[in-house]
């Protein structure tokens, strides 16, 4: 495959960095979102803010950028997979930077990540199918230079016996794919708000994740509690409707209660809102 003019491989990485981060900005700023971060206030966290998570997207750009430029067009071989893994983990390092050690998107950088090598490798061609089965393709192989430790999401993983984020990633994100995208969609035909389709969206993640975070803070009781919420949402008619919303805030005072946060949903919303755009615009970094 002939590659582009580096002029438009550039213009692509920016796009691509640009809609990455704009993507989590917008996932952080959505409000209400159920024991997380909004525009309301800490959610079930007492080191992260809003303005904190903006300022940790931010500091993500150059990554996304970087990633997008070292995927471009290129196959998924163990040499990307590592080259990626190590950008990653820069990154990682610039956020807790941007942050003063706080964890705020280290699960973000995998999922958002994988997705921008995977529309760069496409050369921004690729329909949201196309895109998560190339990243799945990509997540399956090894990166020897990897840490040897456990996250607290992959010792949640091992504790509980349920697949986390590395599993999603490797089945191609089954929740964006099957369960948001189509809600997201489905909501704004209905003529809700923007707003209410991306809780829609949250709420279709929710009803079936097995979310580590969750788990870490909450058990098994946390992780029941937030699918049988978010189901509840969605059977009341979604957030546009009164009993959704109502539905909604009683979630949201359960999961407060009982300190649970929902980060693995919010990483895979942001990745649907990532996705979303990808598949609304076709190649707009090419110069007219």
């Amino acid at each position: 495959m002939k590659l582009l003019p580096q002029m438009q491989v550039e213009g692509g990485a920016e796009w691509l960095a640009r809609t990455a981060t704009q993507s989590l900005i917008d996932e952080a700023r959505l409000s209400p979102k159920p024991g997380l971060v909004d525009s309301r206030g800490s959610g079930a966290h007492h080191d992260l803010t809003l303005a904190l998570m903006e300022r940790s997207a931010r500091a993500l750009t150059p990554t996304f950028h970087a990633l997008a430029q070292q995927s471009w067009q290129r196959p998924a071989d163990i040499a990307l997979r590592q080259t990626i893994g190590r950008l990653g983990r820069e990154g990682e390092q610039q956020m807790m930077a941007a942050t003063n050690g706080v964890n705020t998107h280290r699960g973000a950088i995998w999922a958002l990540g994988l997705l921008v090598s995977a529309v760069a490798m496409l050369g921004a061609s690729g329909t949201a199918r196309d895109i998560t089965a190339t990243a799945a393709s990509l997540a399956g192989l090894p990166d020897d230079a990897a840490p040897k430790v456990f996250s607290k999401g992959l010792r949640a993983s091992h504790r509980y016996r349920v697949p986390g984020a590395r599993e999603e990633a490797q089945q191609a994100f089954p929740h964006v794919m099957r369960l948001a995208l189509p809600q997201l969609r489905a909501s704004r035909q209905r003529g809700g708000s923007e707003a209410h389709a991306r809780l829609d969206a949250l709420m279709a993640i929710m009803t079936s994740l097995s979310d580590t975070c969750v788990l870490s803070r909450a058990g098994m009781e946390g992780l029941e509690t937030m699918q049988h919420g978010a189901r509840a949402v969605l059977h009341a008619g979604g957030t546009a409707s009164l009993a959704g919303q109502r539905a909604l805030a009683a979630l949201d005072r359960q999961m407060l209660a009982l300190n649970a946060s929902p980060g693995g949903a919010a990483d895979l919303l942001a990745a649907t809102l990532f996705l979303d755009r990808i598949d609304a615009r076709s190649a707009p970094y090419l110069p007219n």
